[in-house]
């Protein structure tokens, strides 16, 4: 399987990598970001784009693969909903709308969030957006498209997230953490869990298009 892979940098984006270069059933990465990651690894290959909202200048790279895990994301605090659909909705969708037309046969994996609001007319902001995100990527014609829900995610194997506040929140909360995740799985999964069920639905798919942290972790 090739895989593309969108926020590789981030605490969930490098879970997956990890479990990418890891699984004998991944053949290559190519992991598309603004700067360059800086890891080394036969399987991966990075590469760089400044414009998310035009991929018309590296069309040629595209096609020809299997699957791509969507792991990029902005909080939306201190963001108006124009700016933060133009981030999240309008972002995505121009890089999902380039792979779809390119490879038909893809299967997109996007990280939402719990809580996502489907019906676009909840009072919460970002869920509100996440809903018409995950809604206007349901009706591309993709092979399969999955809608990750994690809860509360744990950074395994050294992984840190890039947003300070978040680390030192990670820091502290961590030994408890790590005993919660195995009595909630409701709520609570890992970067590993997230990475293998990513790997996992684009090879074998899933009953349900949106999946919850018992669904990630259960696969």
């Amino acid at each position: 399987m090739k895989v593309i892979l969108f926020g590789a940098t981030g605490m969930i984006g490098q879970g997956v990598v990890r479990e990418c270069l890891l699984h004998p059933g991944v053949e290559t990465v190519l992991s598309i970001g603004r700067s360059a990651g800086g890891q080394q690894h036969p399987k991966l290959r990075e590469l760089m784009h400044r414009d998310f909202f035009d991929f018309s200048a590296i069309e040629s790279e595209l096609s020809g693969w299997d699957a791509c895990f969507f792991c990029l994301g902005v909080s939306s605090a201190g963001m108006t909903e124009i700016r933060y659909r133009r981030i999240t909705y309008d972002l995505t969708l121009a890089a999902a709308e380039t792979l779809v037309k390119l490879n038909p046969g893809m299967t997109f994996v996007y990280v939402s969030g719990a809580g996502t609001d489907s019906t676009e007319r909840g009072r919460i902001m970002w869920a509100r957006v996440k809903g018409q995100t995950e809604n206007a990527l349901l009706r591309l014609p993709f092979k399969a498209a999955y809608m990750f829900r994690p809860g509360v995610i744990v950074p395994l194997d050294g992984i840190r997230s890039k947003t300070k506040i978040y680390r030192m929140g990670y820091a502290l909360a961590r030994p408890l953490l790590r005993s919660m995740y195995p009595r909630f799985p409701k709520y609570i999964t890992t970067t590993e869990q997230v990475g293998h069920a990513m790997i996992r639905v684009a090879q074998e798919g899933f009953p349900n298009s949106v999946l919850e942290s018992s669904d990630i972790n259960q696969l």
